[in-house]
């Protein structure tokens, strides 16, 4: 279904309604998330980084940590070195490179992690019903070729 506002490229009260309620939606799980993380004893930095770190397909470098945190590669290392020194995460040396570092998560980073991905996905399926709710009629995009 095509909405009229969308093929004139108007953007209607809805619309901004929708945006509002999408935008309020996120900045409400992010201030949860970060409240789950502290009191999991994590900083939300840390918690962002263990989950960049375990989901990553295989051990990523800090290279692909600062990515996924949009970080610069020097503070993704100042992190990485903070939740080291606290047993959260390990460093490990590539096995076909030995100029790069791999990051693993060690027991106690695996444990606390577990934790908050489980309430964090329960929180989501909980939101799940009024995130839904602001798709319906929302027009499909081509992927853009172009940025």
């Amino acid at each position: 279904m095509t909405r009229p506002e969308a093929e004139s490229g108007a953007v209607s009260d809805d619309d901004y309604a929708r945006l509002l309620a999408f935008r309020d939606g996120l900045r409400r799980f992010l201030h949860w998330s970060e409240d789950q993380a502290r009191r999991e004893g994590l900083t939300p930095s840390r918690h962002q980084l263990l989950l960049a770190i375990r989901g990553h397909p295989g051990p990523p470098s800090i290279t692909d940590v600062a990515e996924h945190l949009a970080l610069r590669h020097h503070s993704a290392a100042e992190l990485v070195g903070r939740a080291e020194a606290a047993g959260l995460v390990r460093r490990v040396a590539d096995a076909d490179d030995h100029r790069v570092v791999r990051l693993a998560l060690t027991a106690e980073g695996e444990t606390r992690l577990a934790a908050l991905a489980a309430a964090h996905l329960e929180e989501l399926s909980r939101l799940r019903p009024r995130f839904d709710a602001l798709w319906v009629d929302l027009p499909s995009q081509e992927p853009s070729t172009s940025r």
